[in-house]
C-alpha cells in the first residue's frame, strides 16, 4: 500500500492504517528501536506506543515522508525508553557509547539559552548532513540516528570496521569544526 492510501486511513480513523504501517514499516521500526534498546520485551512496546503516537498525531499531521515520520517517532520513544532504564545491560552500552561519541562535539545542555536555540542547533546539524556526500550521510545518519553498529555499516559499503570508525572520527571533527562556527561551542 502506497503511503498516501496509508496516511489516508488514519485521517479516515480507520483501525487498518496501523495494520498497514506494521506490514510496510514494521521491520524497519524494529531495527531501529532494536538497535537502541536490545531487549525483545522493550521493542515490542516501544513498537505499540510508536503506533499508538502515530494514531493520536494523523491527524491533524499530514507527514510528507511517513517513513521519516515514523522513524523519527520509534527513535524517540526508544531513547526515551532506554534513558528510563537507566541501565547499561540492556544494549551492552550501544546508546551510552554513541552518546559518548558525540559528546565532544555537542554544546553543554545545562543553560537555559541552549534549552531556546535547540531547533537552530538541530537545523545546523541537519544541513551539515545534508552537505555530505551520499556515503558519510549514510554513515553518520547510520550510526549517530539509526544506532547501528559499525560492522553492520562496514558491510554495507565493504569497509573495514576501522575505515567506518575513522571516518567516524572525521565527520565528528568536522561537526565540532561548523558548531564552533556557527557559535555552538568554542574553537
Amino acid at each position: 500500500m502506497k503511503d498516501e492510501e496509508i496516511i489516508e486511513l488514519y485521517f479516515k480513523r480507520n483501525e487498518r492504517a496501523i495494520e498497514e504501517t506494521d506490514i510496510k514499516y514494521g521491520h524497519y521500526c524494529e531495527t531501529i528501536a532494536g538497535n537502541i534498546l536490545w531487549n525483545n520485551q522493550d521493542i515490542e512496546e516501544c513498537l505499540d506506543d510508536t503506533y499508538m503516537k502515530m494514531w493520536n498525531r494523523i491527524p491533524p499531521t499530514r507527514p510528507r515522508i511517513l517513513r521519516a515520520f515514523i522513524g523519527k517517532i520509534v527513535r524517540e520513544i526508544a531513547l526515551n525508553m532506554y534513558k528510563a532504564s537507566k541501565t547499561s545491560k540492556r544494549g551492552g552500552g550501544v546508546v551510552s557509547q554513541l552518546l559518548d561519541e558525540l559528546e565532544e562535539c555537542l554544546p553543554d545542555n545545562t543553560t537555559v539559552e541552549h534549552v531556546i536555540l535547540e531547533n537552530e542547533l538541530a537545523e545546523i546539524i541537519r544541513d551539515f548532513v545534508r552537505e555530505l556526500n551520499e556515503r558519510d550521510a549514510y554513515i553518520f545518519t547510520s550510526r549517530y540516528f539509526y544506532a547501528q553498529d559499525i560492522s553492520d555499516i562496514a558491510i554495507k559499503f565493504g569497509m573495514t570496521k576501522h575505515n567506518v570508525t575513522v571516518i567516524l572520527s572525521r565527520l565528528r571533527k568536522k561537526l565540532q569544526l561548523r558548531l564552533a562556527k556557527e557559535g555552538y561551542l568554542a574553537s
